[in-house]
């Protein structure tokens, strides 16, 4: 039972390929993803052809995209390997002290909040997911009956491991990785000296980027002048026709010192991004609307868009919405929850520690 995360995990992950959940991004293929130049010290020579030296820095450049994809992998598999020795040694710490096995404590901390999923509650779970499921209810009432009660075990036993942690003074050393992306020069909200910087890659025409919009204003009312909004443009042109022109729009809007007032209004109106209705738009603001429509017309804006959407290959981003928080990548429209758990994580990593 001490593997019970790991199997949990696992049943959920089949379950979920098993079904075809939606994603939580507009994506492009993942094929094509290109990372960041990273810290290549002293340019080593690796190799002479010809009596032309090849640098280790060239090699890297070359392979950025692989060694940023082989640099997550790892990270990614050292947390969950963190994760699950944590877990283990919690669990063995509570049994212990109770006098049980560590069996007989899951059974009394998880398995006992665990209930059956109702006949609701699985026709519902259906109904939200059938056009991505494409099977009659009847055939996959059963699995997803195990998926809801493996949500339930999985946040019955996330619940009880935050209850450990704290009381048997869990700290964790293990740094997270971030992915320097530039913020100068970009359309911010908050003050630039924020100890938290959100840097957002998006797309006016992304369903899941308007979804993003209100987590991203709790977040600002909930931290305030701790956090700092960056906003960068990477519009998925292959699937969004009026991407392109809605990021241009932003910008010449922000000439006149309201880009989030258009910001805000696009992702409202997502229905009607086409160049006229834009231009609508910027009348509606109280633009200097002659001075806009010549911006935009002009495409004045579409090499800044294009240089977004470059560095946003550079460092990973491959769909939209993509979040850095102080460099460190999520993926989607996450939850508050999940945007809140890395900002205060953040917050405390910059508090001095107490000597006591």
């Amino acid at each position: 039972m001490v593997q019970l995360q790991i199997q949990l995990r696992g049943l959920a992950l089949a379950l979920l390929l098993a079904i075809c959940f939606l994603s939580q991004a507009c994506t492009v293929s993942d094929s094509v993803v290109y990372a960041a130049k990273g810290e290549q010290g002293d340019a080593d020579v690796m190799a002479v052809v010809g009596g032309g030296e090849i640098t280790e820095e060239e090699v890297a450049e070359l392979v950025a995209g692989e060694l940023l994809r082989v640099n997550r992998e790892r990270y990614e598999i050292l947390e969950r390997g963190l994760d699950n020795l944590v877990t283990t040694r919690l669990l063995e710490l509570e049994a212990e002290a109770k006098g049980i096995s560590v069996d007989e404590l899951l059974a009394e901390a998880v398995e006992s909040k665990v209930k059956p999923p109702s006949q609701e509650q699985i026709d519902a779970f259906y109904e939200a997911r059938k056009g991505q499921i494409q099977q009659p209810k009847e055939a996959v009432e059963e699995r997803i009956g195990q998926f809801l009660t493996q949500q339930q075990q999985q946040t019955a036993l996330a619940e009880f491991i935050v209850e450990l942690k704290a009381k048997y003074s869990f700290e964790s050393f293990l740094e997270p990785l971030r992915i320097p992306v530039e913020v100068a020069g970009f359309p911010a909200r908050g003050p630039e000296d924020a100890p938290v910087v959100i840097v957002e890659f998006s797309d006016f025409e992304c369903p899941y980027c308007s979804r993003v919009i209100p987590t991203l204003e709790q977040v600002v009312e909930t931290y305030g002048d701790r956090v700092r909004l960056v906003f960068r443009q990477f519009p998925l042109n292959n699937i969004h026709p009026n991407a392109q022109k809605a990021a241009e729009a932003s910008l010449c809007a922000n000439d006149q010192g309201k880009f989030w007032e258009m910001h805000d209004l696009m992702f409202k109106e997502q229905k009607s991004l086409e160049l006229e209705q834009l231009k609508e738009k910027a009348a509606r603001l109280e633009l200097d609307v002659e001075a806009f429509n010549e911006c935009i017309d002009s495409s004045k804006y579409a090499e800044a868009v294009m240089s977004d959407q470059e560095a946003g290959s550079q460092v990973g981003v491959s769909g939209t919405p993509a979040l850095f928080i102080n460099g460190r990548f999520l993926s989607g429209a996450q939850p508050f929850e999940q945007l809140a758990a890395v900002i205060d994580a953040e917050l405390a990593r910059q508090e001095p520690k107490s000597d006591s």
